[in-house]
């Protein structure tokens, strides 16, 4: 008979998957970003490689200042490394110009942690929606089609595109926009999905139908995620991979089960032992 403990461990090892012989999607090379010169100089990233295939599901967790976010800008092109290259499909990655970021920009997107501050407040929901389509091909069919690709994207994130048509997306709740969020990645259907703490402001019962969905989104196109936390039990809970970071190094990482059920690292211990359980008496002494 299964305990209620075992029972969890089995779900969260039944949406591991294995990747090791998949393509390279995306890797780097003494990735370093440095901001700042002389005494004021501040090594955010410091010399980190990685590896990450298609269809996997990488997190890379870390405390706030540990270099995870400004990593992050920098796989999405959003900053230059000081040091190192990045490989877009075994390829080094070239996005020195606009064109060439733009199309890059076609095979990685993200969703940030701010849903509020993610959209124009003067387009509606239905030019972001619009603007997806046309950014994947679609500018030139017909309106009726355009209507149910749309349709089709706001009810994989359990919306209603009728309910939504004309609104701007202020006025939908912190969930409802997250979840707009994963309807555009749904019509981009991009080859890398960058998750930026995408659900630490909203309630827990909304947190898990959009990690399911994120999840349910990789195992329907195929698309590599990569999320970005602070928070080591989600990184075990959904992740095949997890980085360990700390102070712009990666400390560890390897498969989620190795790393979080045996780590080598301090840090990583550390971090583990802050989780709160509910049956022990909790060790405040390190906070």
């Amino acid at each position: 008979m299964k305990t209620e403990e075992s029972k969890n461990t089995t779900v969260s090892l039944e949406r591991r998957h294995d990747v090791s012989q998949n393509p390279m999607c995306l890797s780097g090379k003494g990735i370093t970003r440095i901001f700042g010169t002389g005494k004021k100089q501040n090594v955010a990233v410091d010399h980190v490689d990685f590896e990450f295939r298609e269809g996997e599901l990488v997190s890379i967790v870390g405390e706030s200042g540990s270099g995870k976010t400004t990593l992050s800008k920098m796989l999405l092109g959003l900053l230059e490394p000081t040091e190192g290259e990045i490989f877009f499909r075994g390829e080094k990655r070239d996005i020195s110009t606009r064109a060439k970021k733009k199309e890059y920009w076609k095979n990685i997107q993200a969703i940030f942690q701010d849903p509020f501050s993610s959209f124009n407040v003067f387009n509606k929901i239905d030019t972001v929606l619009l603007d997806c389509i046309n950014m994947t091909g679609g500018k030139k069919l017909p309106k009726e089609e355009k209507v149910r690709l749309m349709t089709e994207a706001c009810s994989f994130v359990n919306l209603k595109f009728a309910e939504l048509t004309n609104k701007y997306p202020f006025e939908l709740s912190g969930g409802q926009m997250q979840r707009l969020m994963i309807a555009r990645i749904f019509l981009l259907k991009p080859k890398i999905l960058l998750a930026d703490e995408p659900t630490s402001m909203i309630d827990a019962c909304s947190r898990a139908t959009i990690l399911d969905m994120l999840l349910n989104l990789r195992d329907e196109i195929g698309m590599t995620v990569i999320f970005i936390t602070h928070d080591i039990g989600l990184a075990y809970y959904i992740s095949d991979t997890v980085y360990i970071m700390e102070h712009g190094r990666f400390v560890e990482h390897g498969l989620a089960d190795e790393v979080i059920l045996t780590p080598k690292a301090e840090y990583t211990k550390r971090l583990i032992s802050d989780v709160p359980k509910i049956h022990e008496v909790w060790d405040l002494s390190t906070v």
